[in-house]
């Protein structure tokens, strides 16, 4: 992964984190049940966009190096890893 991308998906972790020790404080003061959920779906949507930049620096990076390689087993394997991460997170 380069510089750009961990800085991008360390920005969108540090948000995540500062927004998962705001619920945990909403919680414990009995926030509004719906500004918890909101805030809930805003830790969700930066570890979305956190998990988009990183599977797109893999495919730039990874699977392209795999599928120009002269190793049959090796894009094979690579492809299985990637559609395997969505049949997981589908399954969630």
């Amino acid at each position: 992964m380069d510089e750009v991308t961990k800085k991008a998906v360390g920005r969108r972790l540090a948000s995540a984190a500062g927004h998962i020790k705001g619920i945990e404080r909403m919680v414990d003061e009995d926030a509004y049940c719906i500004d918890v959920i909101q805030q809930i779906q805003a830790v969700q949507a930066a570890l979305s966009k956190a998990s988009t930049i990183i599977l797109d620096s893999h495919l730039r990076s990874c699977v392209t190096t795999a599928i120009q390689g002269d190793d049959p087993g090796e894009r094979e394997r690579v492809l299985k890893e990637v559609t395997s991460v969505f049949s997981v997170s589908s399954k969630m």
